[in-house]
């Protein structure tokens, strides 16, 4: 007789339990969006293991790095809509990442921390905040966003 296996949890697909959305400020250059939206998943994908799902390999056996295992969903809105987004985030003690203007000419993690750790939180000059967290809290934190062109 043949036993039923469960599905490995790191194996379901959609619909997702949960989301992970970064929000961008519309005036961003190109490359600075590329950036920042790469920064911030990271910092999500770093504080919430779970969503990295398993290794890749090809036909020819060649390995590849695991990647996040559920869409990104990237928005953009104006400075005050991230604003508020933040404040709605830590409120709701979802796990939140921020990139802020003056990271762009820091040099390092180091530097990095100390530019943000330097601004009162209400007053950092937002570029991009990342968040994770079940759907619909994802959907009232980033409200006012709208989807990435």
């Amino acid at each position: 007789m043949e036993t039923l296996m469960t599905e490995d949890p790191v194996d379901v697909g959609p619909p997702w339990p949960t989301k992970v959305a970064v929000l961008l400020r519309e005036d961003l250059l190109p490359w600075q969006e590329l950036n920042v939206t790469a920064f911030l998943a990271g910092a999500v994908a770093a504080a919430v293991p779970e969503l990295i799902g398993r290794p890749y390999e090809d036909g020819d056996g060649t390995r590849y790095l695991a990647t996040i295992r559920q869409p990104v969903l990237v928005l953009t809105g104006p400075a005050e809509v991230l604003a508020r987004a933040r404040t709605r985030a830590l409120e709701r003690g979802l796990p939140t990442s921020v990139f802020t203007a003056g990271l762009f000419a820091t040099g390092g993690d180091a530097e990095n921390r100390a530019a943000v750790r330097a601004v009162r939180g209400a007053e950092l000059d937002l570029v991009g905040i990342a968040v994770h967290g079940p759907r619909n809290v994802v959907d009232k934190v980033t409200k006012g966003a709208r989807m990435h062109p």
